[in-house]
């Protein structure tokens, strides 16, 4: 079980920032190995991963997600359904200027993989700093 936590600045305005993320089809842009992200009734999306399991074929999955959009605050929350009680989230504030934010994710999973879950937080928050600045220039 676990709470994990990381953060990275990124040059980007916050209201941008949080307005990129806040489009959930933007998912795949950022987040590794996801290849689809389809909104639907509300909360609800449907993602589908393209994974390489240990011992196993290569392989589409899709799963059912929630996400909620917090403009107050701009923060996103979301989970999945399961066993490891999978759920966080995403935190814009101001960096020390107006043309950079700080992004702060915040996950609670009850895998037990620590390291792996830090490095999949690290790659998380380098896809999404990679994709916004990119789009932006």
């Amino acid at each position: 079980m676990g709470n994990y936590d990381k953060a990275i600045t990124v040059a980007i305005s916050p209201e941008r920032l949080f307005s990129y993320l806040a489009d959930v089809q933007n998912l795949p842009r950022y987040m590794p190995r996801l290849t689809s992200a389809r909104p639907h009734d509300g909360d609800h999306v449907t993602v589908t991963a393209h994974i390489e399991p240990p011992g196993a074929p290569e392989q589409d999955v899709t799963s059912e997600a929630w996400i909620h959009v917090l403009e107050e605050g701009k923060s996103l929350e979301w989970g999945a359904p399961g066993p490891h009680d999978y759920r966080g989230r995403l935190h814009v504030s101001p960096g020390d200027d107006p043309e950079h934010s700080r992004l702060t994710v915040e996950l609670h999973t009850e895998r037990t993989e620590g390291d792996q879950v830090d490095d999949g937080l690290q790659e998380a928050l380098r896809g999404i700093k990679h994709a916004v600045e990119t789009a932006e220039h």
